[in-house]
């Protein structure tokens, strides 16, 4: 089968983008608006660009008319937000932010999850969750149909069975996130391989030891 993305509609194209490229990691991103409302919306159009500087992505669709969502509208506003990983224990919650609210409320005292501070941007980030990047914005592409903002790191906030501080290594074993699938399913991380023989062949290889 081939199909020519020139004859599909904006509609189609994305169906069968967003079905096919799979899984995505979910960015569940906080934002702040002038009033100090937290916003906190997830989007799988996300992924690390680079470590030198240390980057990342979020793709954001504007609503019709191109009226922008929260998340949107206060990264423009101040250049700040907060990118977070969902793991398997705030699936749920990470997928109910998702809901219409009005600006005016806020999407964490909906579903339930708490905040503490950041370090270096205004927005907070969610404590649930077990790793969180403070962001500011570095750079903004937009197309007809999305804003696409380019964050620089400044700050991860890790929960503390995570990471390995000597070296450097995050314990994989103890990181459960969830991934978007296609249409509305959603997968868990939990089937690992080893693409090295000689790692298979080692039953006693903590899953942290693979770069």
């Amino acid at each position: 089968m081939q199909i020519d993305f020139a004859t599909l509609t904006a509609y189609q194209r994305y169906k069968l983008m967003a079905s096919l490229i799979v899984p995505r990691p979910i960015a569940l991103v906080t934002t702040q608006n002038d009033q100090g409302v937290v916003n906190a919306a997830p989007f799988s159009m996300f992924n690390m660009l680079g470590e030198d500087p240390p980057i990342l992505m979020i793709s954001i669709n504007k609503l019709q008319d191109h009226h922008l969502k929260d998340t949107s509208a206060n990264i423009l506003a101040n250049g700040e937000f907060v990118v977070h990983i969902a793991d398997e224990p705030m699936a749920l919650q990470m997928h109910r932010c998702g809901e219409t609210l009005p600006s005016t409320r806020s999407e964490l005292d909906h579903v339930g999850l708490s905040t503490a501070p950041s370090q270096a941007v205004r927005p907070p980030r969610i404590a649930e969750s077990p790793v969180a990047f403070e962001c500011k914005l570095s750079e903004t592409l937009e197309t007809n149909s999305r804003h696409i903002f380019i964050g620089q790191v400044l700050w991860l906030h890790a929960r503390e069975d995570l990471i390995d501080t000597e070296r450097y290594r995050v314990r994989l074993q103890n990181y459960f996130p969830v991934a978007r699938f296609g249409a509305s399913y959603y997968v868990r991380t939990r089937d690992r391989f080893s693409m090295e023989p000689e790692k298979e062949a080692a039953e006693s290889n903590p899953i942290d030891e693979i770069e």
